[in-house]
């Protein structure tokens, strides 16, 4: 891995056509492995994974350049110069990697899910724990417009997740394109997953359900017409969001980070392990849970098994910060970025 973004191969031009073609894009799928793995797990951004291994600018520069300059190399059918403008080179193989991190690793998690919820609700509450710690950490600079931000985002996520309509989501296919919308936009920020907005909106269960059955070859007109509506989400979200998240991020990125921290501690009461399944609700896409009273919950074996998840998982993120210390920085995003 490189020393620091700056220093990452991946914004080299001259590192990479020195490059051989076939390492250099097995070497993007890698990557795309581990981020679309994190993407799947609630609490882990697949883009604080590309900021680790020192390809978020890039990745988000190349997608911002899905504008106006790329339309007119197409309709000129100038598909060299279309191609370098969003560095498809470099987006194909990434991708690849990224559906196929997903591929792997869906059927795993809606299993565990279904069948072991609270020790896996354990494992999300630590992970979204640890990396709310590490946005924190991001930000290089704490005013009094930080403070507010992140009281701000952590207030408006206690408000959030105790809504009615989260508890029980319409089963609508425009709710689902929101959803796309939504969760695609939090793939690709630093420190806030994707997956993780799913579960608050009370789609996770489903989506990881259609992508498991998808990859059996269970797929019917039905199953095919949601991925489809909720595909069409992400890529809307996706092309929208690219060039104001550099926007963003570029000059206001202090506070951007510290109202993320907050929304993400403020959301961990819906993640808390203590719940279970509704009777009646646990279908094969979908469930709703409800708290347990502190008072029902047995103090035995699985009690402390719970709490080891849960803290182990704060462990794990904090132990990767330290093993990758000095790759998890800001993401150093401005005017330029996109043109390096």
């Amino acid at each position: 891995m490189p020393e620091t973004i700056e220093q990452s191969s991946d914004t080299a031009p001259a590192k990479r056509a020195s490059r051989r073609p076939g390492a250099g894009d097995l070497l993007q799928v890698g990557r795309g492995m581990l981020m679309g793995a994190a993407d799947v797990v609630p609490g882990v951004s697949g883009g604080t994974v590309a900021l680790i291994l020192g390809i978020y600018d890039r990745l988000v520069g190349a997608i911002s350049r899905v504008d106006g300059t790329l339309l007119e190399h197409v309709k000129r059918r100038d598909w060299k110069a279309a191609a370098t403008h969003v560095d498809l080179r470099f987006l194909v193989p990434l991708l690849l990697g990224v559906g196929l991190g997903i591929a792997l690793f869906a059927k795993g998690i809606h299993y565990l899910l279904f069948h072991h919820t609270q020790e896996t609700f354990a494992a999300f509450f630590g992970l979204i724990a640890g990396s709310s710690v590490l946005v924190g950490r991001m930000v290089n600079r704490w005013s009094l417009m930080e403070v507010v931000g992140l009281v701000a985002g952590l207030a408006f996520a206690v408000w959030l997740v105790e809504q009615p309509l989260l508890r029980d989501p319409p089963n609508t296919l425009l709710y689902l394109f929101m959803c796309g919308v939504i969760a695609i936009c939090a793939m690709i920020l630093p420190g806030i997953s994707g997956s993780f907005i799913l579960l608050l909106l009370g789609k996770y269960p489903e989506v990881i359900g259609l992508v498991k059955e998808t990859l059996h070859l269970n797929i019917t007109a039905d199953s095919l017409l949601k991925l489809s509506v909720f595909a069409a989400g992400c890529l809307i979200g996706l092309l929208s969001f690219s060039r104001f998240l550099k926007w963003l991020l570029g000059r206001h990125e202090p506070q951007t980070l510290a109202v993320l921290c907050g929304f993400m501690l403020g959301s961990l009461s819906k993640l808390w392990p203590f719940q279970r399944i509704v009777p009646g609700t646990e279908g094969q896409k979908s469930f709703v849970t409800e708290r347990l009273d502190w008072s029902s919950i047995p103090h035995d074996g699985r009690f402390f098994a719970i709490w080891g998840i849960l803290i182990g998982a704060i462990l794990l993120v904090l132990v990767l910060d330290w093993v990758t210390r000095g790759r998890f920085q800001h993401p150093h995003l401005d005017e330029t970025a996109s043109d390096r």
